[in-house]
């Protein structure tokens, strides 16, 4: 799939989204988690809860985390909102894809990096990598999301991918954005989008209501806004509402033939 908006760069860390049926249950077991990542343990027991809770306990997605890096974004390093965020994102990873890792890619007028985290390696890993890339500059999302497009794309997976974009403001060039939103809806690819801070992310529920069958064959994203003080949701809140239309697209994507049946 070739967009027009950008020369991405080519893929420059090694994890593949997995290519597995859904299984019974969590794809990392409880006591995996526990010996190499004790910290995430309850973490990955909330992830469980909420997946059961609406319906898709025992999917199998590849995870994706998206970072914004613009200006703005600063303070939320500083006070360990993204590094919260990323640590979530793990033990939703663990209950989804049964390798325990998450490609991230950080973003603001380029992709500015990217990285992963995975059980064995995710303390206070986001900050130190933030500091290394330099300069935050401008917003825009198109140029992060073909980033994980062609990853996906390269690892030829069957399962889905299930991409958490954190984000605290509109893009530079909404028109792109939107572009590479409804061209990437013919892939198996679920965007939730999470907006930190006060702004009204108009742009994001414009993004969330998108007409179907009109602009895409299916509604392939999701947003909620997590305020200006992330870390203070609960685990139960954020969970809840990053799956809250997960199972929608997964019906909606299955019935339109873009996602194999659940064997």
């Amino acid at each position: 799939m070739a967009i027009d908006y950008r020369k991405p760069p080519r893929i420059d860390y090694r994890k593949p989204p997995r290519a597995e049926r859904a299984g019974a249950g969590p794809a990392v077991s409880l006591e995996k988690v526990a010996a190499s990542a004790p910290g995430l343990v309850s973490l990955y027991k909330s992830a469980a809860v909420s997946l059961d809770k609406h319906r898709v306990g025992g999917e199998r997605a590849a995870v994706y985390l998206v970072l914004d890096r613009s200006g703005s974004m600063r303070p939320y390093y500083r006070d360990g909102s993204v590094q919260h965020l990323a640590e979530q994102t793990l033990a939703l990873a663990a209950n989804l894809d049964d390798d325990g890792v998450v490609p991230v890619v950080f973003f603001s007028t380029e992709v500015d990096g990217t990285a992963e985290i995975g059980l064995g390696d995710y303390r206070d890993r986001i900050g130190p990598l933030h500091e290394s890339m330099g300069h935050m500059g401008r917003t825009n999302y198109h140029l992060a999301m073909q980033k994980v497009i062609d990853h996906y794309e390269a690892c030829g997976a069957a399962d889905p991918a299930f991409v958490v974009f954190q984000t605290d403001g509109s893009p530079t060039s909404k028109a792109a954005a939107e572009h590479v939103l409804c061209v990437s809806a013919r892939l198996p690819i679920f965007w939730q989008f999470v907006g930190f801070g006060d702004d009204d992310f108009r742009f994001l529920r414009k993004l969330d209501d998108l007409p179907v069958p009109d602009r895409r064959p299916v509604d392939n994203a999701g947003f909620f806004a997590a305020g200006s003080t992330p870390k203070a949701l609960s685990d139960a809140e954020l969970y809840d509402s990053l799956l809250r239309e997960f199972p929608d697209w997964l019906a909606a994507a299955r019935a339109a033939g873009i996602l194999a049946p659940r064997g």
